[in-house]
């Protein structure tokens, strides 16, 4: 059965054999792009600018060489497709399988493909699972997030690019402390909690079913765990998917596009634990956010890169097999900028 956004489940509590170091897996590159609009909504676009600017840190190297790479199709020669990364600098347990150093030599969890099409009538954004079985260029058949370790941010686009036969615009990785530190500026962010859990930890957070407000801490656990549910990595992939879209209708909002001072608070707490190509600055993502305007959280549509599930690799790992039929399907609708489309067909 083919898994595009997998169901909720309630799920037994088990104690992790060891504790993991894990990269956090959330939208925060569209957040960005999100609070650049609101900087040109409110006036304040120079300065902020400046501080984008100035504050985040380049990729070096983040493309594959051009040859290697594949042309946009005529269809959508004007959507955007993102690649958002994350990573966790407090990870130090190397012999870990998790490890997680950005921008090369190391693993993430994070992966989101951001498509926006050229009607900017949307957002689609397609979790990519760690542990998803794909060919790796130059290296056989792995786990996607092996790709880091292999080659770094080049080697991961080009892997993705292969597999979908379409061209990544921008790379952009966030390290959880901006994270939290984005949530706190916010005031904390309101969600609806589908399951209750606890945070499989000593004295971890407890999070009730329904709805709350999460602080920067109690955000970062949200997202983060895996081990309360028996679905694992499904879970906690649904969990980033609610938090984001959660994060965005709070950034979105009255209140905050109203207050300069959240505004700016706002960015200075992102900026300095954001990494971007070096052809993303803030004269792009600010006229991109501002064809974006009209976007609201709403407009957010949220899947899983298709698969049938979980098995074993041929050398006994644990992965996440991808549907290749279905993720044929979902190329060729990034190619004619049909992705609407295709999450129609797949009753998204």
């Amino acid at each position: 059965m083919t898994h595009l956004n997998g169901s909720f489940e309630d799920t037994g509590y088990e104690k992790p054999k060891k504790k993991r170091r894990t990269g956090l897996v959330i939208l925060l590159g569209a957040v960005g792009l999100v609070l650049i609009a609101a900087i040109v909504a409110g006036g304040y676009l120079f300065s902020l600018a400046r501080s984008f600017d100035s504050g985040t840190t380049k990729l070096p190297d983040a493309f594959p060489e051009e040859t290697l790479r594949p042309q946009k199709a005529e269809a959508a020669k004007d959507a955007v497709n993102i690649l958002l990364l994350g990573s966790d600098t407090r990870a130090t347990n190397q012999g870990d399988e998790e490890f997680a150093v950005l921008p090369n030599g190391g693993r993430s969890d994070t992966m989101m493909l951001v498509h926006i099409p050229a009607n900017r009538e949307g957002v689609y954004v397609t979790s990519i699972m760690r542990d998803t079985w794909l060919d790796i260029p130059g290296h056989g058949k792995a786990k996607i997030n092996a790709a880091f370790a292999f080659g770094g941010v080049a080697l991961t686009v080009q892997t993705l690019e292969g597999l979908l036969d379409t061209r990544i615009d921008h790379v952009a990785s966030i390290d959880f402390e901006g994270f939290k530190g984005l949530t706190d500026a916010l005031g904390g962010v309101e969600i609806n909690n589908p399951i209750a859990f606890k945070q499989n930890l000593t004295n971890g957070f407890v999070f009730p079913k329904g709805v709350q407000t999460l602080g920067g801490e109690e955000a970062l656990a949200f997202v983060r765990e895996r081990y309360a549910f028996t679905d694992g990595d499904y879970q906690r992939v649904r969990n980033q998917q609610l938090f984001v879209k959660a994060i965005m209708s709070t950034l979105m909002s009255k209140e905050t596009l109203t207050d300069p001072g959240k505004i700016s608070e706002t960015v200075k707490e992102f900026a300095p634990y954001v990494a971007v190509d070096e052809t993303l600055d803030a004269v792009k993502v600010a006229t991109l956010g501002s064809s974006m305007a009209n976007v609201r959280s709403s407009d957010m549509t949220f899947f899983t890169l298709p698969n049938s599930g979980t098995g074993r690799s041929a050398d006994g790992q644990s992965i996440v097999i991808p549907d290749m039929a279905v993720i044929s399907d979902f190329a060729e609708a990034l190619k004619q900028d049909k992705v609407g489309q295709f999450v129609e067909d797949n009753g998204l």
